[in-house]
């Protein structure tokens, strides 16, 4: 598979692609692709993994008219009324949603939208029911990470310990998603007076963790205040809740996980008088998401809520499980149209088994 899967991305993609096979695909239901922002314009790439999830402007535009030329793309309002009535949906339609609710939904996305005349389900937590800007904790805590002198460490607060050694940029990384796993277990008040703990462990404020004075910087990182999501819905957006903090679900106590969920939709509604109908799960990957926590956004009166992965035509639609395709910086046009087709996964289990098939 480690063989195959770059032949798949650098031959067999771009072949299919120009023949125009992905868009004779037979393949019905639904493709939902999921963004997590916009690189803003004098971004400097502080590290791949952390944003990697980031795409240019340009090539979202590129995206958005592939699809608007093959598929059929469709508003989240009539998502929901095909959810209500029970009907069916056109072939090949497509659902364009975003994770997060970073500034740069709002200053880098919103005009290629508008421009493409596209209407996209924006994700966002609790925060921006807020009136004051914010940060992803988790993303403070990779730069903290990226950040910090070498060698081993000892972060203790409130019983909670962070410990482990600092050395290379891989290392650090595995550090850091330890310890993501290790904070989502304990409740938003505590968690952040850890990060506290941690950045005056290793010396480090939040203005030297990222340069609050740079613009593209706060694009990058900053979360959308409570005026500005009502500017992205006032602009004929559709807001979905991403829980209330973001944090890994399936590591926390089930009435915390509950209360995440439920009350990130509630101040929601409550900011923008506006009907929240749609969850994300946080992270939305098969070890976050377990089923006891699928089963919480029904409880909490959602009518649907998305993971972070798999999805294209043809894909197994449970409404409080639906797949969506994990957009990246990295992914080609004809990948990204593999994966709107269904080929991607038709393709990948092919490959999997022919993979197998070779090691026997």
């Amino acid at each position: 598979m480690r063989i195959v899967s770059p032949l798949l991305k650098k031959l067999v993609y771009p072949t299919l692609a120009t023949l125009g096979a992905f868009r004779r695909t037979t393949a019905t239901g639904l493709a939902v692709v999921t963004y997590h922002g916009v690189r803003p314009t004098g971004y400097q790439s502080v590290d791949g993994a952390l944003d990697g999830n980031l795409i240019s402007a340009e090539m979202l535009q590129r995206q958005l008219r592939l699809l608007k030329r093959h598929y059929n793309l469709i508003t989240p309002q009539e998502f929901l009324d095909s959810v209500e009535a029970g009907s069916a949906l056109p072939p090949k339609v497509v659902l364009v949603t975003c994770d997060d609710g970073l500034l740069n939904c709002l200053t880098d996305m919103l005009p290629v939208l508008q421009q493409e005349r596209v209407k996209c389900l924006f994700f966002v937590t609790g925060a921006s029911a807020e009136e004051s800007r914010s940060t992803l904790w988790y993303e403070e805590l990779f730069l903290v990470f990226l950040k910090a002198r070498s060698g081993s460490f000892e972060v203790s607060f409130d019983g909670i310990v962070l410990q482990g050694k600092l050395a290379n940029r891989a290392q650090r990384r595995a550090m850091w998603w330890e310890s993501v796993k290790r904070l989502s277990q304990i409740n938003s008040a505590t968690r952040n007076s850890v990060l506290t703990a941690v950045r005056k462990y290793f010396g480090l404020d939040l203005n030297s963790v990222f340069d609050q004075t740079n613009p593209a910087a706060t694009r990058r990182y900053g979360l959308l205040t409570c005026a500005e999501l009502r500017q992205l819905a006032a602009a004929g957006m559709t807001v979905g809740a991403h829980t209330l903090t973001h944090p890994m679900l399936s590591q926390l106590a089930t009435e915390l996980a509950y209360k995440e969920i439920a009350e990130s939709g509630a101040r929601l509604e409550s900011a923008l008088q506006r009907r929240i109908w749609a969850f994300a799960y946080p992270f939305g990957d098969p070890q976050s998401v377990t089923p006891v926590v699928r089963t919480m956004p029904e409880k909490a009166g959602y009518k649907v809520a998305f993971l972070n992965f798999g999805g294209g035509l043809g894909s197994a639609l449970p409404p409080y499980a639906l797949p969506r395709i994990h957009v990246t910086a990295g992914m080609s046009l004809s990948e990204f149209e593999a994966h709107i087709s269904g080929s991607y996964a038709r393709l990948q289990r092919y490959a999997g088994r022919a993979g197998r098939g070779t090691e026997d």
